[in-house]
């Protein structure tokens, strides 16, 4: 997993290595929410763009120790909350 901030175009982008069918959607789950977003493929990576205030970057920083991220066909994620995800997100949100 990967989140960067684009600046230029004012949205955090979280993204994970491999390959998905084209429209496939990637869920994330946190203790508190479960969300099916939109993906895009980026060369090797499938990524979702994500406003920096969207309610649901604070539920995977504030999640309980980590956050699940699941995309058929590739393997289910369990992706620990680390303070830099939300160091990223503050960055972005300016």
């Amino acid at each position: 997993m990967t989140l960067q901030c684009d600046l230029g175009g004012n949205v955090l982008i979280l993204s994970r290595r491999g390959a998905a069918p084209a429209g496939a959607a990637m869920t994330i789950r946190t203790n508190t929410t479960t969300r099916a977003v939109a993906t895009q493929a980026t060369g090797s990576a499938m990524a979702v763009r994500l406003q920096p205030r969207d309610p649901l970057i604070d539920a995977i920083g504030f999640s309980r120790g980590r956050f699940v991220v699941e995309q058929r066909p590739m393997a289910v994620l369990v992706v620990p909350t680390w303070a830099e995800f939300l160091r990223v997100a503050e960055d972005c949100r300016g």
